[in-house]
């Protein structure tokens, strides 16, 4: 399974950094990727849904740690690059800056 796209879409919040899309093989998209300020440093969370009892599911994540070692270094790497570039005023909302 190859990358073919990241979208970082950057935010101006205390925590969330950034919200993130990923588009594997050109024909499959993962939205709603977080990259959050945590006490050790940069976290990828991956995209979630709130259940009734209070707590968060992941609804899409890796299966392995080699995958997702290797889809932590391609976003962090996408998101260092956009944070650099300075990319204008964050979208309110990830789904609008597609």
């Amino acid at each position: 399974m190859e990358i073919t796209e990241i979208r970082v879409h950057l935010r101006s919040e205390d925590k969330l950094k950034a919200f993130v899309t990923v588009t594997f093989d050109g024909c499959f998209v993962v939205r709603n990727m977080k990259i959050i300020e945590g006490n050790k440093g940069l976290l990828l969370c991956m995209p979630s849904r709130k259940l009734p009892n209070g707590n968060y599911k992941d609804v899409a994540h890796p299966i392995t740690m080699e995958f997702r070692h290797y889809l932590e270094q391609k976003i962090m790497a996408a998101y260092e690059e956009e944070a650099k570039r300075g990319a204008g005023a964050p979208a309110a909302d990830p789904e609008s800056a597609e």
